[in-house]
């Protein structure tokens, strides 16, 4: 794709056949390689990122890597997003749970309001789920803790640094 074309740019024509057809890879190739071209042709859907000064050779080879599934880049393209990348924060790690079988989001919703003292009707409105529902997800919440009742699944859920 030429990023400089005429009516609707090679940016818009890679996100506009990406979205009417994903399954096809789009690689940019021009003469331009500023930040601004870059990134906006990445984000739109392109999977390489080439200069028309490239080989030939090199060009075919970056076709069927893009068939492939691979993403192709110019090494000054290359080396443009490795530094976007470094500038970006670090990500917090996820907390594995320390558990064989995780709670899901919902039982953790569940165990949270449970902790704070909530009954299952209350937990049930809160959560807008159905009361049965509640007792439900607090008989496995119990199980996946290896606990009896609710107060040692407060316990055990403070513990475990999932409240």
């Amino acid at each position: 794709m030429d990023l400089r074309i005429p009516v609707l740019d090679g940016i818009a024509a890679t996100r506009r056949l990406r979205a009417e057809q994903p399954g096809v890879r789009v690689i940019a190739l021009t003469t331009f390689d500023d930040d601004a071209d870059v990134f906006a042709a990445l984000r739109a859907g392109a999977v390489g990122y080439l200069l028309k000064d490239v080989a030939s050779a090199r060009l075919v080879e970056a076709v069927l890597a893009a068939a492939r599934g691979e993403s192709v880049l110019q090494p000054s393209v290359a080396a443009k997003v490795v530094a976007r990348v470094a500038e970006l924060p670090d990500a917090p790690a996820p907390r594995p749970q320390p558990l064989v079988v995780p709670l899901s989001q919902r039982e953790l919703d569940v165990l949270r309001l449970l902790a704070r003292g909530h009954s299952n009707r209350e937990i049930a409105a809160g959560l807008f789920l159905a009361e049965g529902t509640v007792k439900n997800h607090v008989t496995t919440v119990l199980a996946k803790l290896g606990v009896r009742d609710r107060t040692q699944a407060a316990l055990r859920g403070s513990a475990l640094g999932l409240l």
